[in-house]
């Protein structure tokens, strides 16, 4: 299985990127990229080779990298982002993934989608209808997985930006989540609340291992009491623009 992560340089308009569920607050920009480069050290320290996608600087959101594309196996399915000065990050990370030789699929007009709003559990799919994501967005995704064998489950978000700024899942398809931004828990087979709102968002770096923000302590303790090895990194610029840790790369596990 390949362990590779996209990343992409944060904008120097970061401190101009969109805000809608939160209060806007200052994007200190040195130390973004100080918990940045930290961010992408935790991925190298436990084995993931990173690469860089092309910045596109002209974009002041472009860091969040994951809500330009969904891989599904070794399928990447270029997103369209809801907001249209996001439209113009996928260009990048199609080139970085035809490069590693990936088959791309596309979301196209009228269909929006951000790769955000998209939470994988085996085969199933589930994908946030909310803000950023629209009715054929959702379509469009499930026509395109369905013939790899994936089951797209439509999840209404009304409470936060992204399905992922709401639940993710453990390594063992446990969605974990903050009741107070989940529209509807009863939709997953299992679900286990988390006590912090910034404890919502894991990325699975293995079986047993896991980052989260390190603005989440009592929930890296609860995970840690469940057996898995947590590592907290600091990312409370990216915090303010309504980031996580999924949210700053995108994991490629399934080339060849």
């Amino acid at each position: 299985m390949s362990k590779i992560a996209l990343v992409r340089q944060p904008s120097s308009l970061l401190d101009d990127g969109i805000v809608d569920h939160i209060e806007k607050v200052a994007v200190d920009l040195e130390r973004a990229h100080e918990e940045w480069r930290g961010y992408v050290s935790t991925l190298q320290a436990h084995g993931w080779e990173t690469i860089e996608v092309d910045p596109a600087d002209d974009c002041p959101d472009s860091v969040f990298i994951e809500d330009t594309v969904v891989m599904f196996r070794n399928v990447a399915v270029i997103s369209r982002p809801g907001a249209d000065s996001r439209k113009p990050e996928t260009d990048g990370t199609r080139r970085a993934l035809e490069a590693l030789g990936c088959p791309i699929a596309e979301i196209r007009e009228p269909g929006t989608l951000d790769g955000g709003d998209v939470l994988k559990i085996g085969d199933t799919v589930y994908v946030g209808r909310g803000g950023r994501t629209n009715a054929e967005g959702v379509a469009q995704l499930r026509r395109i997985l369905a013939p790899l064998g994936a089951k797209v489950v439509a999840v209404p978000v009304t409470k936060v930006l992204h399905l992922k700024t709401a639940v993710t899942a453990l390594p063992d398809g446990t969605v974990i989540g903050y009741p107070e931004f989940v529209d509807n828990p009863a939709i997953f087979d299992r679900f286990l609340p988390v006590p912090e709102p910034h404890g919502t968002a894991v990325v699975c770096l293995s079986e047993s291992e896991l980052i989260i923000s390190a603005s989440a302590p009592k929930t890296a303790e609860m995970l840690r009491d469940l057996g898995y090895t947590v590592t907290e990194v600091a990312i409370a610029e990216y915090e303010k623009l309504e980031g996580c840790p999924t949210c700053l790369s995108v994991r490629v596990r399934n080339l060849d």
